[in-house]
């Protein structure tokens, strides 16, 4: 199942509607790093609220999606982590790293604002 990828001004906005399999975590990862290309974009969201199980392979693969923007010169914010999601990635030992998290989408527009404004696309 693709994730739908919305242009909000000169961000790109990827709301996760269901669980994903690993092969549409990739999907998605190959989709954002066109688009950003694409529509020159500084930066994107990726809402995971809907998730209440986020794995190793997806904390990996978030964190990949990240790393790959920044290369294209954008900010990615990872958002809607749930209370009980979050507690169990520290449980096991998983982070997002230097990954950007907001609590919501608008912390997460918030944020990629004054990005945009302070020129620091996550570098």
């Amino acid at each position: 199942m693709r994730v739908p990828i919305l242009k909000q001004g000169g961000f790109l906005i990827a709301s996760i509607q269901a669980a994903l399999s690993d092969d549409d975590l990739v999907q998605l990862q190959d989709d954002l790093a066109a688009q950003v290309g694409k529509y020159r974009s500084r930066g994107a969201i990726v809402d995971v609220t809907v998730l209440d199980v986020i794995d190793s392979f997806a904390v990996r693969t978030l964190r990949a999606i990240a790393h790959m923007i920044r290369l294209r010169g954008a900010t990615t914010v990872i958002v809607g982590i749930q209370p009980e999601v979050a507690l169990s990635m520290v449980q096991l030992g998983l982070t997002m790293g230097d990954v950007a998290t907001a609590l919501d989408l608008e912390e997460g527009l918030a944020y990629l604002d004054d990005q945009a404004k302070s020129g620091d696309h996550g570098r």
